[in-house]
């Protein structure tokens, strides 16, 4: 390890890892937007269920070389083309995971809810939506942490994060950035993966009751 490499490249470092955050949080919310609705209109017109799984099944097994060299000609070497791959392969676990969540909320509990005078709209967001986090946010982890993975081989296209650093290691035989853009993603992947446990722990408060 080269110390004076990175305490040189102190700015750039932080300008990288700031640049993967954005990509992972912004590739998660995105996904999140799409899924929710997706996964609804699965759960409400169960006909829709193995055709929205599938199709984001396909997306997810696309390579993600393959899936950039595809976008390329329609968006360029440009953020959105990263983002675009970064989201499609956020979907499969989030649709997956907010319908089993919602799924396995109990009968009696959405009946006790609807005897009450809920609507259905009040009924989801009030009952079965918090019943539903835990399983909910688990599959938020798991797009997380694969997007903070997935972000750096969107160093391919300019668009990496701290990828740039791996890329430009490799590409040099330089071991230093390759070693602070590795340890920087498992970093990032690991914190994120505690805030958002802290974050369900917050949110669902009798679930540490129950247990």
């Amino acid at each position: 390890m080269d110390w004076g490499w990175v305490g040189d490249h102190r700015t750039l470092i932080f300008d990288l890892a700031r640049d993967h955050v954005e990509l992972t949080v912004l590739a998660v919310v995105l996904g999140l937007a799409l899924s929710f609705p997706l996964a609804l209109a699965a759960r409400r017109w169960r006909l829709l269920y193995s055709p929205v799984l599938s199709a984001a099944g396909v997306l997810y097994a696309i390579p993600s070389l393959a899936l950039f060299a595809l976008l390329l000609p329609w968006t360029g070497l440009t953020r959105t083309t990263a983002l675009i791959a970064l989201v499609s392969y956020t979907l499969l676990i989030l649709v997956r995971n907010i319908a089993a969540g919602l799924d396995g909320v109990p009968s009696e509990v959405s009946e006790a809810a609807t005897a009450m005078g809920m609507r259905s709209s009040r009924r989801l967001w009030s009952v079965e939506l918090p019943l539903a986090l835990p399983a909910v946010v688990a599959g938020i982890r798991v797009a997380t942490v694969t997007t903070i993975g997935l972000v750096t081989v969107a160093a391919l296209i300019g668009h990496g994060g701290l990828g740039q650093l791996i890329l430009d290691g490799l590409n040099r035989d330089f071991r230093t950035p390759l070693v602070v853009g590795s340890a920087l993603s498992v970093a990032l992947a690991a914190t994120a993966d505690v805030m958002l446990v802290g974050a369900q722990r917050l949110l669902t408060p009798w679930a540490r009751r129950d247990a």
